[in-house]
């Protein structure tokens, strides 16, 4: 993978690694699925069933997103890996096997072509590609099947469009290019229900208003209101009759206070904690989460601290005030 220089070469790599693959492939994304990552697994998985293959797609779907799957295309996590299977890990770095849900990648001696654009990625596969400048998972698949020779039908360019929508924010964020204009053009010509999508993500249970009553008590307005923060605990999940699922949209919502460049949604599962973290304004979630051991992306990023809340608060803080710190610095020219 190292002595492949352009995009369109490494694409090409992984298309003849899984062109040749004759065994089952086993397509992954990392724990906690957002749309990009089911996006990108659902749109390979139905287009290598196209063609034939037989796939296996480990993954458990948060309910907000289960309405962009169909019966039996997913199944629950392997307890063992299948006999000459080769693994497809998308939008997460294959080396990460404590971040990639649904197999046990620590135990898999078979081929892996990783798809992904992490800026963190250790680019150690069989054959990958990745690319940070490129704003979705779900795009990089896109340009894979392009290359693959593999037609886009609505059933395929839907997913891709769902992860192509909620990893640009629905194209308002600034790591859209003309490219992804493209291959949004694309997948609607191909017939993406891009309505559709944009319908069913707009709708919210019952319990995510009531839930986020209960969350906005917690609001935190920090360093003269450049740092925004709210928390939500299992007990709260109760009161509210709520699910962790209903939590996801928070951080979204928290980052558009004014005047706010980073927001902060802190999930407290009592003997650990998963932070969400969202920014703007030259300030870089990925370092900050980098710095608590998770990693991401520069506006958005996360990270789980194996702490109670009070410990892992602790660093956090000490954590966000130092990437403050070296954007003041910045800003002054230093």
């Amino acid at each position: 993978m190292s002595g492949l220089s352009s995009y369109q070469e490494q694409l090409q790599a992984v298309a003849r690694v899984l062109g040749a693959h004759t065994g089952p492939i086993v397509v992954l994304a990392h724990e906690n699925p957002d749309g990009d990552a089911l996006g990108s697994v659902l749109g390979l998985s139905r287009a290598l069933r196209s063609l034939g293959r037989e796939v296996l797609a480990p993954m458990q779907v948060p309910r907000y997103l289960a309405f962009v799957t169909q019966p039996g295309e997913l199944c629950a996590p392997l307890t063992e890996w299948p006999a000459g299977a080769l693994a497809a890990v998308l939008d997460v770095d294959n080396n990460d096997a404590a971040r990639v849900a649904g197999a046990d990648l620590g135990t898999f001696t078979g081929p892996v072509v990783n798809v992904d654009h992490h800026g963190t990625n250790a680019r150690r596969a069989t054959a990958g590609v990745v690319e940070p400048a490129i704003p979705a998972a779900a795009m990089m698949v896109a340009d894979l099947l392009a290359v693959m020779n593999v037609p886009l039908t609505p059933e395929i360019a839907t997913p891709l469009m769902l992860g192509l929508v909620t990893d640009t924010g629905s194209f308002r964020f600034d790591s859209v290019t003309p490219a992804t204009f493209d291959c949004a053009a694309r997948l609607r010509a191909a017939g993406a229900r891009l309505g559709w999508l944009s319908d069913e993500l707009g709708r919210n249970p019952r319990t995510y208003y009531t839930l986020l009553r209960e969350v906005l008590g917690t609001l935190e307005f920090l360093h003269d209101g450049r740092v925004v923060l709210a928390r939500v605990t299992e007990e709260m999940l109760t009161r509210a009759g709520a699910a962790w699922d209903d939590v996801e949209n928070y951080v979204g919502t928290l980052r558009n206070a004014e005047g706010a460049q980073l927001a902060v949604m802190i999930k407290d599962y009592g003997d650990r904690v998963k932070v969400s973290l969202r920014s703007r304004a030259g300030l870089s979630a990925q370092n900050i989460a980098v710095a608590l051991g998770g990693g991401g992306h520069v506006p958005a990023a996360g990270a789980t601290l194996n702490l109670p809340y009070q410990a892992a608060r602790a660093q956090l803080d000490a954590a966000v005030a130092s990437e403050l710190a070296r954007v003041d610095e910045s800003a002054k020219g230093g």
